[in-house]
């Protein structure tokens, strides 16, 4: 067949990195970057430049497979979506469609499709990272000020707060490391929030390196010195901010003192870097995932949102801006919302408790684990995962293992056999982005979308889209879906005028970059402008002003338990090969970490009888995991940071799900969950280690 080169969009984290893939005899034999898509500029990570090692690895699902008698057999396609079509009618029949269930995990480019199937279905209840991962943030901006702000790199700021992220390892959402990179090297101030030391904090001109969890202390203190200070921008915020007076009498309660006591940072450090942020614009604060697991997330958000607008740097050149979409049909469009009748709406698991994530459509994990094990407020029957793996990837992992062995029919979509889709009655091979055609990154918020082309097949693996697809017609109206995906993506590009080959020879499309847009548009909030005073949040029953809870856990919060437990536990620092549980198998990726890290300080090592490489044993009030040491100052003295997303392939019993998964040691309660997104606190609980003979 030769030699090819296939432009394509990556998508092995969330996405987006322009890429040219040389393809001989129906196999990828190389992925470079593509010099020529503005959104990466070639540059590309180990996992771009390695993703085939996944694509064509040996132990790849490539045909559908159903459960019988205690073992999978290889099915067709129409055996395999007629059972599921079946199952999910009869459920539907008796119980009602919201009995069924169906989830994804991060950012696969497949949530529109999804909705789809389950707004068309007729089920409220779509699982999802949502509550805990860039929901948050897209919902509480739309609340507070109409959408979700984006540090404007290509407007040379002069100062980035990186706040719990670390865009040199990671490169998530509408951000590449790339950008932060050149932006370090022109010069630009950098304040770093973290209480690990990162490349990023290595680099920082204040690393800030609070106490893990208190990040919202700690935008109190800065918000307290620039109101003392007058240092905010009083234009803006007579014009466009609603509720600053009630703002500045709640600041009141939060004094400086009190937010460098929290975070255990010196109060100078905290007016140096308000400073830092007032005086030196355009400025932009550049936020990660791990302000949103926890249970102050909306908190933190709405504070960081507050001071943006305050210092004047929301929508201008170079702060935190709102892009424009490009001129093709949305997520939201293509998930056909409107479909869904609003009385089933308002059966959505947990959506009476956690109101604002309900705007959105996402539910709290523990509210379908807790329909199957306990069948209340009502039982769910069914679950559709794909491109998830929540027993590795969501908290209280042996209440999630308990559900998935419950539930009375599971489907499972994925690459390979994970230890979720152990557990399924039917699993379907999806196939990687290296496999097919989408329009990619319709969910971002950057202003761009791109081409991702497929460049070959492996076995019988089908995209989402198809399978949902076909899935759809099965289910629901057909008129609902298309008869090929490629007159789907020829309606999503609909508004641009382009078809898919037209818009495969550009690559990408842009929306119109303009700033400032509320000056003649107003911010799209109830009131016009940015609440401070939130007007929404009010009409849900909740705090209408940003507030302060301490993490679930910690040693001034919960000293009883710090006793039998007296270290922090810190998770979810990206590994550079792995994309959360993925990667996972035995290969070149897997040979860059081939085993779980724990990093611990050097005196906490002294102290245990811990050398460098040992097998420890790392334990919570829920349970206990192993991983191998690593001793270092790079965590503080008392904190404990640990590898997440482990399992082991190669593990012929379970597939290793429980030895050195950390969400066995992570809790799901309500009570421990921010109260009104039901985000799960993941990155900051109690725990001990001990040294152990193996692993």
């Amino acid at each position: 067949m030769g030699q090819k080169i296939v432009r394509s969009a990556c998508r092995g984290c969330h996405g987006g990195c322009g890429v040219l893939v040389t393809v001989e005899d129906d196999r990828v034999t190389g992925i470079k970057g593509d010099p020529d898509c503005p959104i990466n500029r070639g540059w590309l990570c180990i996992k771009g430049k390695k993703y085939h090692t996944i694509t064509h690895h040996p132990s790849r699902l490539t045909d559908p497979l159903i459960k019988r008698n205690g073992s999978f057999q290889a099915v067709s396609w129409d055996q395999a979506l007629d059972l599921v079509s079946e199952r999910f009618l009869r459920i539907k029949k008796e119980l009602g469609p919201e009995s069924v269930v169906l989830g994804y995990g991060t950012g696969r480019d497949n949530e529109a499709f999804i909705y789809r199937l389950a707004n068309t279905f007729g089920t409220p209840n779509v699982l999802t990272a949502g509550h805990m991962c860039y929901g948050p943030r897209i919902v509480t901006g739309i609340t507070r000020c109409g959408n979700l702000p984006v540090v404007d790199y290509e407007g040379r700021p002069a100062c980035v707060i990186v706040w719990g992220a670390n865009p040199l390892v990671s490169n998530p959402d509408e951000y590449k490391g790339i950008y932060l990179a050149r932006a370090m090297l022109r010069g630009t101030k950098i304040i770093c929030v973290d209480p690990r030391r990162s490349m990023v904090a290595k680099r920082a001109d204040p690393w800030l390196r609070i106490k893990p969890g208190t990040d919202g202390a700690l935008a109190w203190g800065m918000i307290n010195h620039l109101i003392a200070e007058k240092l905010y921008d009083a234009e803006f915020i007579e014009s466009y901010v609603h509720g600053w007076d009630e703002f500045v009498a709640r600041a009141g309660e939060y004094p400086i003192a009190w937010a460098a006591a929290k975070t255990g940072l010196g109060e100078d450090e905290i007016r140096a870097a308000a400073e830092m942020f007032a005086r030196h614009r355009p400025a932009g604060i550049h936020w990660g995932v791990a302000l949103e697991q926890s249970r102050n997330c909306v908190n933190t958000i709405s504070l960081l949102i507050c001071l943006m607008a305050m210092t004047g740097n929301l929508d201008r050149p170079g702060g935190s801006v709102f892009y424009p979409n490009p001129p093709v049909q949305n997520a939201s469009q293509v998930g056909a919302h409107r479909v869904l009748d609003p009385d089933v709406r308002g059966r959505r698991l947990g959506g009476d408790r956690f109101r604002l994530a309900d705007r959105i459509g996402v539910i709290n994990p523990k509210a379908v684990w807790d329909a199957i094990l306990e069948e209340k407020p009502y039982p769910v029957r069914a679950l559709y995962l794909i491109s998830t793996n929540p027993v590795i990837s969501r908290a209280n992992a042996k209440q999630v293992m308990a559900a998935l062995k419950k539930v009375d029919f599971l489907v499972v979509q994925d690459f390979f056999m994970t230890p979720t889709a152990n557990e399924a009655d039917v699993v379907l091979p999806a196939s990687t982005w290296l496999e097919h055609d989408y329009v990619g990154d319709l969910w971002k918020r950057h202003g761009w979308v791109v081409a991702r082309q497929k460049a070959v097949q492996v076995g019988q693996a089908r995209s989402d889209y198809d399978i949902l697809n076909d899935l759809g017609k099965r289910c629901t109206d057909e008129k609902f879906w298309w008869p090929t995906i490629k007159d789907a993506l020829n309606e999503v590009l609909s508004p641009s005028g382009l078809s898919w080959e037209d818009f495969c020879a550009r690559g990408f499309l842009q929306g119109e970059r303009r700033f400032h847009k509320y000056r003649t548009d107003r911010f799209r909030t109830p009131t016009g402008k940015v609440e401070f005073y939130s007007t929404i949040m009010e009409r849900l029953g909740f705090d209408p002003l940003p507030g302060y809870l301490d993490p679930p856990e910690s040693p001034w919060s919960s000293p009883d338990v710090a006793q039998r437990f007296p270290y922090q536990l810190i998770t979810g620092a990206r590994i550079p090969s792995f994309f959360h549980s993925e990667n996972r198998q035995p290969g070149l990726l897997r040979s860059k970490r081939p085993e779980p890290l724990v990093e611990m300080h050097p005196e906490v090592a002294a102290a245990k009888g811990i050398v460098e490489g040992d097998w420890v044993e790392i334990s919570s009030p829920r349970g206990a995991v192993r991983q191998k040491a690593v001793v270092t100052d790079r965590v503080p003295e008392n904190v404990i940071a640990a590898d997440h997303g482990w399992w082991y392939p190669e593990d012929t019993k379970n597939l290793g799900w429980d030895r050195s998964n950390i969400d066995v040691l992570t809790d799901n309660a309500f009570e421990t969950c921010d109260p009104a997104m039901g985000a799960t606190s993941l990155r900051v609980l109690l725990c001990d280690v001990r040294r152990v003979d193996g692993p």
